[in-house]
């Protein structure tokens, strides 16, 4: 396939994008050319993604928080091709040694007591399992979340997540749900009564434009949940696992939460998992009907195999520490540019290399990656705000690539300056 001629690599080119018309969403293929995003992925390395033409992306979307020990890291490769030509999935009868090996592992790094886990294959599914869990443990029905928070598209996850947007369409969703504003600890005493089963949240809210909390938000939700008897469910799909410059988000606030949800890095960039994690005690719920929640594919020895590994090269490698480092210089880089862009940046923010850039609007958001795609540099705007770029690069980028990076938004920002200035006249 590398030996293709140009001529056959423009026809599977226009190819793909014909099928996507035909097969896949018309919606998505226009949204993808309107970005001129018109060429097809091919293979990946690093913090850089590579289309069939053998063109260069630093990748700073990073899957939404998928590539924290990088694009095909090797040791979690090989670790999956080994897997894959011995046993990919599960009999579901028999023990699995991987999935006790890597429930062994999340045990001994989780903050607190959180000590069992149940694997699935996506964030939405451990947020369905983890909703499921705070109603069996404390027979309470009613759910507290915040908005602005994003915990997936499923139907239950969609439920507490804050914006309107994506879920009118799908109404009515869970029953017992409320949305409070995030970092504001007087809604959430009033909203956590005694039917509330859980309050979730994201320790950072990712598709809600990085926004950190206050110093003492998540340790105030901490203290209301457990005097009111509801459980804390922390969201650590897109913060945990490094990504922050801990290896837990919540470990920069000093909370412990009754349940933890994880995915996205947690398969490596190679596999997808997911899982949610929680105590003994709570666990307990779980033992007389072991069946009550299960998953076909979750926990198979592919993904914890990759998962496995993961972990050993994130403490191996000390990925958080890198990330937080990375993280820092690229953070006091952005707010230079800030002060040279006033008029079209109107804040950075971030921990580690989970960092939003927050435009005075959002069609200068999407111009602004639009023209960082032509530079060869993949962003994003978040989901909840459309007017955050999202720099979300695998925690392996190096100094070099993040220079390069800065290098093209600079030259970005210029573009959509002059383009703003000539608009407004």
């Amino acid at each position: 396939m590398e030996n293709l001629s140009i001529e056959e690599k423009r026809r599977i080119v226009e190819e793909t994008i014909e099928k996507y018309m035909k097969y896949l969403n018309p919606g998505l293929a226009r949204l993808y050319k309107f970005a001129n995003l018109t060429t097809v992925e091919w293979r990946g390395e690093g913090a850089k993604v590579f289309d069939i033409f053998g063109e260069a992306y630093i990748d700073c979307i990073g899957g939404f928080g998928v590539f924290n020990v990088g694009r095909n890291h090797p040791r979690v490769v090989e670790r999956v091709i080994e897997q894959l030509r011995r046993l990919p999935l599960s009999s579901r009868t028999l023990f699995n040694k991987h999935q006790a090996d890597l429930a062994e592992m999340l045990a001994a790094i989780t903050p607190g007591n959180l000590q069992y886990s149940f694997f699935c294959n996506s964030g939405a599914e451990a947020v369905e399992g983890a909703l499921k869990l705070a109603r069996l443990y404390t027979k309470r029905k009613k759910f507290v979340s915040a908005l602005g928070g994003f915990h997936g598209k499923t139907f239950g996850a969609l439920s507490v997540s804050g914006r309107d947007v994506y879920k009118k369409p799908f109404e009515p969703l869970l029953p017992g749900t409320e949305q409070v504003p995030f970092n504001d600890l007087e809604a959430m005493e009033q909203a956590v009564d005694e039917d509330t089963a859980a309050v979730i949240l994201e320790p950072i809210q990712g598709e809600g434009g990085v926004i950190l909390p206050s110093p003492e938000y998540l340790k105030g939700v901490r203290e209301i949940c457990t005097r009111k008897g509801a459980l804390l469910i922390l969201d650590e799909v897109q913060t945990g696992l490094g990504r922050t410059g801990k290896m837990f988000a919540c470990e920069h606030y000093g909370v412990i939460p009754d349940i933890m949800t994880l995915a996205k890095g947690l398969g490596g960039g190679v596999v997808p998992l997911g899982a949610f994690v929680s105590t003994a005690e709570i666990w307990q719920v779980f033992e007389d009907n072991p069946l009550i929640h299960s998953s076909t594919m979750g926990g198979n020895p592919l993904s914890c195999v990759a998962g496995i590994e993961t972990l050993k090269v994130l403490q191996e490698e000390d990925i958080p520490a890198q990330a937080a480092a990375k993280g820092a210089y690229l953070l006091e880089k952005l707010e230079e540019l800030q002060r040279e862009f006033p008029e079209i940046i109107q804040e950075v923010r971030g921990l580690g290399l989970l960092i939003g850039v927050e435009l005075f609007d959002a069609d200068a958001a999407s111009l602004l990656a639009m023209e960082m795609a032509q530079r060869k540099v993949l962003v994003v705007y978040t989901l909840n705000n459309p007017r955050v770029i999202r720099l979300e690069p695998p925690l392996t980028i190096t100094r070099e690539e993040i220079d390069t990076v800065l290098s093209a938004l600079h030259d970005a920002l210029g573009e959509v300056q002059a383009i703003v200035q000539e608009v407004r006249g």
